[in-house]
């Protein structure tokens, strides 16, 4: 919790969504955090770096759990499902029986029964009108009386079930890329999940935005996939857990309402995607705005995370130089004007290029107060080698926060 003195502080979180990495042959055995140019970053580095596991090791490694974590929130306590967060974004309350799927729009490629690839999780970067589109004719389609669909941001949609099965399987699809997906879809007799998912495909392969993409060489969104599922949570307010009041900026749906749920402000701006072509000097802009009104901010850009799940190494380390160029550094150079201020930059969680999927290693992290930043030091650099050599670490990830709010 904050005392007195520390009310006139700003605090500010951003986060570059899987920014972390493993060395690759191709960079000649570095990451793409060692390739990328990240003065911004390095500068809050020299200050304090350090490694965050923020995700506990009997959990599934998302950007849930993880970001969870980074906020304060002990995931084993809190953690209900993503897909309750997603829906409190999109401003969906779930009633006390009701469970909420994350609905990706994704592109198979179905050989034969036996072979069905998954070919992407987002639909090869599917716009969100193109989506909006296919989800609106889709309500009229998977005509379940129990069953709601909400259109959301891109591939990133929502269905609500009431009395839904809460313990199926299933599967997150960023996971399973250029898998066979055919033995978990042919078990439809015992997962109502695969029955659901097979029926959208009939609506969907002939649907006048997948003709469009299709006729442009583009993917199709040939199929739902629902994954994710929970029932609405009970977290504690941010407020009342740390007396600041905070807000957050996201494209993502499930970081907005993690926020929600947690008491935050959700802050909209313009241009904010979710890809590489985000508004990441809008974010940063909008979040130096707030600052004047609020005590805490937290700022994710999710292009990173995206360019990983896609085995793009060039457009990754593009998004961590935008990110730092755009978002830290801007926010570093306005926040200037407040009297006092500390800035925690982090990689939520590692998503290797080489699995094109998160993993549960510990995370590198860095902060710095306004008066350390005023006093140059020599930066070893915002790497996931220098945050192991550091020595700092915080085994638990919800600790890292209060560390973070309470050291001067």
């Amino acid at each position: 919790m904050t005392t007195k003195d520390q009310s006139k502080i700003k605090f500010v979180l951003l986060v570059g969504d899987g920014m972390a990495d493993y060395g690759l042959p191709e960079l000649g055995g570095k990451t793409p955090l060692e390739v990328a140019k990240t003065p911004n970053m390095d500068r809050i580095a020299a200050c304090r770096i350090g490694l965050v596991k923020t995700i506990p090791d009997d959990m599934e490694p998302g950007s849930d759990v993880a970001n969870l974590s980074l906020l304060g929130y002990d995931a084993r306590i809190y953690h209900n499902g993503r897909a309750p967060f997603e829906a409190a974004s999109m401003g969906v309350s779930l009633g006390q029986d009701e469970v909420a799927f994350r609905m990706n729009l994704v592109t198979l490629e179905r050989k034969s029964e036996d072979k069905i690839i998954m070919i992407s999780h987002s639909s090869g970067d599917i716009s969100t009108e193109e989506g909006r589109q296919i989800v609106e004719g889709l309500k009229g389609q998977l005509t379940i009386p129990a069953i709601r669909i909400y259109p959301g941001v891109a591939y990133r949609h929502l269905l609500v079930w009431d009395g839904g099965p809460l313990e199926a399987e299933t599967i997150p699809p960023h996971d399973v890329l250029d898998q066979n997906m055919a033995p978990y879809l042919n078990n439809t007799t015992q997962n109502p999940i695969t029955g659901l998912i097979r029926k959208s495909w009939l609506y969907l392969e002939k649907h006048p935005v997948n003709m469009a993409r299709s006729e442009k060489g583009r993917e199709m969104a040939n199929s739902i996939w629902l994954w994710g599922q929970g029932k609405a949570p009970n977290l504690p307010l941010f407020g009342h857990k740390f007396c600041l009041q905070g807000g957050i900026i996201s494209a993502v749906d499930l970081l907005k309402g993690i926020g929600i749920y947690a008491g935050m402000e959700a802050i909209e701006v313009e241009g904010a995607t979710g890809y590489l072509d985000t508004n990441y000097r809008g974010k940063a802009e909008e979040a130096l705005k707030c600052l004047e009104r609020l005590d805490f901010v937290f700022v994710h850009v999710e292009a990173p995370d995206e360019a990983s799940h896609n085995g793009n190494i060039e457009e990754k380390i593009q998004a961590i130089e935008a990110f730092d160029e755009k978002v830290v550094g801007t926010v570093l150079k306005g926040m200037a004007v407040f009297e006092d201020y500390r800035i925690l930059v982090a990689s939520d969680h590692l998503t290797p290029i080489s699995k094109k999927t998160h993993v549960n290693d510990p995370t590198p992290f860095a902060w710095a107060s306004k008066k350390e930043l005023t006093t140059p030091t020599k930066a070893p650099g915002f790497t996931e080698q220098f945050a192991e050599e550091s020595g700092l670490a915080f085994q638990k990830g919800h600790d890292l926060m209060p560390a973070f709010l309470s050291t001067p």
